[in-house]
């Protein structure tokens, strides 16, 4: 079977954490600051603030951000379940609008429609890894007084007109999770343009105690004050030393993947039935998936399964669920999106005989 997603873990990694484990310092340490600093010389994140998962990334954004209880975030319902239920975290409510049919982003046509007096932030997400329309929608922030928040999980290595990912909105939040580009074990980071609000970032990860000037008394004992709520959100250095093993080759890996979408996108263009994402020329997908609207999608799921190709919707509108008020009406894109959707495999165990393997027996119909 050749299977949708694989976890990729360099060669390297083994013998460097192999170190960390002999040193038995495995908490929070250098080896998280070479990873943020790796981070931002590599791929561009601005004041990368490394966390333990990529939900922390969005709770503690969402702190960053100001969000408070009775707080509005516009949102988009086309995502894993951990974006809206950040907000919750926050005693804030998640207003979901509709998508892009042609590429599952947020439609920023939408998002002014349903700014209210209590509208505090924007939360786009990055579908599949294709940048969101952000001068559109940064504008839209700027005019309304709100913030930006991007969940970029699925977008690391990404750009929107030559400018990273992490480098655009204010608050950027990544996921370093198993299946991920780059993973850490577990993970995540948020990338952030304001370097007074990075600086509260780092504090608030670690409880509100600021660990570079918070040194121990003679007692052994930080010397410390917290006057704002955190958190235990650090990343320690062992699932650092992971991502630092697995950001080696990232860029060469990240063009493989691309490589492997163009592919598709040449030849399965023509096919009837099929319907390709739109992709514009002015952004680079960093294609965490790569999917497509297809007609008779059981059908198409059972022949691919019978050929060994495992196919997925991924993931479904999730403002069905109870806890965030059951279904918005009129999310018109969204409900089509829902219906037609499919992902193919593309990751980097992929072989070019793979891809040409799934090629061919997409051609054979369904």
């Amino acid at each position: 079977m050749i299977n949708i997603f694989n976890t990729y873990i360099d060669k390297s990694a083994f013998s460097k954490l192999s170190l960390i484990l002999q040193s038995t310092f495995l908490s929070e340490g250098k080896m998280t600051k070479q990873f943020e600093d790796q981070l931002f010389q590599k791929l561009g994140l601005i004041n990368p603030i490394a966390v333990n998962s990529g939900t922390s990334a969005l709770h503690l954004a969402l702190d960053l951000a100001g969000i408070k209880e009775g707080d509005e975030v516009i949102t988009t319902p086309q995502t894993f379940v951990a974006t809206a239920l950040a907000i919750l975290y926050m005693k804030a409510k998640p207003i979901f609008v509709d998508i892009q049919y042609e590429t599952g982003n947020i439609d920023p046509q939408t998002i002014e429609k349903k700014i209210t007096k209590k509208t505090k932030a924007i939360l786009i997400v990055d579908w599949a890894g294709y940048p969101c329309d952000l001068e559109e929608i940064n504008k839209i922030a700027q005019k309304n007084k709100l913030i930006v928040i991007e969940d970029a999980a699925h977008a690391l290595g990404a750009t929107y007109k030559n400018q990273p990912i992490g480098s655009i909105s204010p608050l950027t939040c990544f996921s370093f999770q198993a299946i991920k580009h780059v993973t850490t074990g577990d993970g995540g980071a948020i990338s952030c343009l304001n370097n007074n609000l990075a600086r509260m970032g780092f504090t608030k990860r670690w409880f509100g105690i600021d660990r570079l000037n918070s040194l121990p008394s003679i007692l052994g004992e930080r010397q410390y004050d917290i006057s704002k709520i955190g958190y235990k959100y650090h990343l320690n250095d062992y699932a650092a030393t992971l991502g630092l093993a697995n950001l080696i080759n990232f860029k060469q890996r990240l063009k493989k993947r691309q490589k492997i979408a163009y592919h598709y996108q040449k030849e399965l263009i023509k096919i009837k039935g099929i319907k390709l994402f739109n992709y514009q020329k002015d952004r680079e997908s960093s294609y965490w998936l790569f999917g497509f609207h297809v007609e008779n999608r059981e059908n198409f799921i059972k022949a691919m399964r019978e050929r060994q190709i495992m196919t997925s919707v991924i993931h479904q509108r999730i403002d069905h669920n109870t806890i965030f008020g059951g279904k918005t009406k009129n999310l018109t894109n969204q409900e089509k999106f829902d219906q037609t959707q499919i992902n193919i495999p593309i990751h980097d165990a992929l072989s070019e005989q793979d891809v040409n393997y799934i090629i061919s027996s997409i051609k054979k119909g369904w």
